[in-house]
């Protein structure tokens, strides 16, 4: 047997592995090039985001928030989580977007969702109740409660009207609580 090396072949292996670091550096991109690579070009004096929304898409995601209330009618609770979905991702493109898609999510949270829940309480409460008297006093109290949600609904399709219109349509008590630093923009 030779044991002289062959040409190209190397006789230990820490020689091995320096081949192959090597080998793997040649063959790899400059970091410099990669870094350039991965960041967008931007023209000198532009910032780079998402575009505003022009008036009449303003207006009609505003109005789209305020509808999201209809879900609620069918699924129980879809409403808010369109609300909210319009809110994150407008609030960058248009203030007025944002306000209304948050003043509905928080109505529906409070109004329909949280009333449909107590009004739904208070019926389970109420119903074994009225084999005494007790109960037949407190149905009055859980109808009232349960046209809460309904009436929701209205005030929410009201919104959405004002809104289509290009109206500031503030939900009362709630607007608020949304934003009470600053007032409402408008959709222009």
């Amino acid at each position: 047997m030779d044991d002289q090396p062959k040409e190209g072949e190397l006789t230990n292996p820490e020689e091995a592995a320096n081949d192959e670091a090597t080998s793997m550096e040649e063959s790899s991109p400059e970091p410099e090039i990669v870094e350039q690579a991965q960041q967008p070009e931007q023209l000198p004096g532009k910032v780079s985001g998402p575009a505003p929304l022009s008036p009449s898409s303003a207006r009609s995601w505003a109005m789209v928030s305020h509808l999201s209330i209809l879900l609620n009618l069918f699924t129980g609770f879809l409403g808010p989580i369109v609300a909210l979905v319009i809110y994150l991702v407008f609030k960058d493109r248009s203030r007025y977007v944002a306000y209304q898609a948050m003043q509905s999510f928080v109505f529906q949270l409070v109004f329909f969702v949280g009333a449909g829940a107590l009004a739904a309480i208070l019926w389970v409460i109420t119903i074994p109740l009225m084999l005494l008297i007790v109960g037949c006093c407190l149905a009055p109290f859980a109808v009232l409660v349960s046209v809460i949600p309904f009436a929701a609904v209205v005030y929410g399709v009201v919104g959405a009207i004002q809104t289509a219109q290009g109206d500031d349509f503030r939900y009362w008590l709630v607007s608020d609580w949304v934003m009470p630093q600053e007032g409402s923009p408008g959709p222009s």
